[in-house]
């Protein structure tokens, strides 16, 4: 049961494909180390009902959700520090969803940035579903009275969404019922796509675009070794120069710069990121850079240290019963929370009957 004394932390992931690098330091490294910050009692779990708004194959989307009850746990995940559970173990995340869909002005939705994002990559599955998963969200949060939401700063409009969703609801009811969940941001580096270092590293790109923390060694050389870079190895521009420079037009001979320092500063990240600061400095020092070289050790960098992963991964899929049992015990303590949640709620809004 939730410990009042600590502050709520809760947070999902979808279920849409292998685990990558970016996932990695996006948000995963965080809910491992946050686990065993004695502030909070956290809640992870798997987003397979945002999952479904968009294109899938249902035996596919079996083996994905199972795979990534075994990454989170391979990942060092401890359901002895956490509550591990898969969403829609919980139905009542579906029902206080509803009622939160009659609190909810259609224009608060239509400026979601991201639905415009996810409409132009699925352009002939534009559902209500994928319309409508910030509002899924916030009843993800508030079921538990979620405080704080480990995110990324492109995840703080929905946060943000759900602090208006609460409001409404208190104002409505005339109760102080759910808390306004604030975004707990990190400084995290910026991963970009392998082959097209002007977008961030996603699945949507292809295998060819992300390392998934499960690639073989040889795989990660190979992917490293084709990541787009420039010619010279020499570092002329900046992050923020570059970020900088996409808001604005650009021509082709401009873009394609832009590129190849995107690539590079890329490059550099990993080795920062994988290897030590210490080791990127250095690098950096003595530029021009040499591929030749540089690329084969941040292949090591990265393969060496997933390692251990890779390995606690292999044991667990081979051990299906017991990463299962891991979730549903966890679905069940998340179902006493949220039964408990929805009763009030219930009373709240009117539904319930006086005896």
């Amino acid at each position: 049961m939730i410990n009042n004394k600590q502050k709520i932390l809760i947070s999902g992931v979808q279920p849409s494909g292998r685990i990558h690098i970016g996932n990695w330091v996006g948000a995963l490294q965080n809910w491992v180390r946050l686990q065993t910050n004695p502030d909070y009692q956290c809640l992870f779990f798997i987003a397979d009902y945002h999952s479904l708004s968009s294109d899938y194959d249902p035996a596919e989307k079996r083996e994905q959700i199972f795979e990534l009850m075994v990454d989170l746990l391979a990942l060092g995940l401890d359901p002895e520090k956490c509550l591990l559970f898969r969403q829609s173990d919980i139905l009542e995340h579906a029902e206080l969803c509803w009622i939160f869909n009659t609190l909810t002005p259609m224009a608060f939705l239509e400026r979601m940035t991201q639905f415009k994002d996810k409409s132009g990559e699925q352009e002939k599955n534009i559902n209500v579903g994928l319309f409508d998963y910030p509002v899924l969200q916030a009843a993800d949060i508030l079921m538990y009275r979620g405080e704080f939401v480990p995110v990324g700063r492109d995840q703080v409009q929905h946060v943000e969404l759900t602090r208006d969703i609460a409001r409404f609801f208190n104002n409505k009811y005339g109760v102080q019922f759910f808390p306004e969940a604030k975004p707990l941001l990190t400084n995290v580096s910026k991963l970009r796509s392998l082959n097209d270092p002007l977008k961030k590293m996603s699945k949507s790109l292809g295998e060819k675009s992300y390392i998934a923390l499960s690639d073989e060694p040889d795989v990660v050389l190979k992917k490293i070794k084709s990541m787009v870079t420039n010619t010279d190895g020499l570092i002329t521009m900046t992050e923020k120069e570059i970020e900088d420079a996409l808001t604005r037009p650009i021509t082709k001979k401009g873009e394609e710069e832009l590129c190849g320092q995107a690539g590079i500063l890329n490059l550099i990240t990993l080795l920062r990121l994988f290897g030590s600061a210490e080791e990127a400095e250095q690098v950096i020092a003595n530029q021009p850079l040499k591929y030749g070289e540089l690329k084969p050790l941040v292949a090591k960098r990265v393969s060496d240290y997933f390692a251990e992963f890779r390995e606690r991964k292999t044991e667990l899929m081979a051990k299906p019963h017991e990463v299962k049992e891991v979730f549903e015990s966890g679905a069940e303590r998340a179902r006493a929370l949220a039964a408990e949640t929805m009763k009030e709620v219930r009373e709240i809004i009117g539904i319930t009957l006086k005896d």
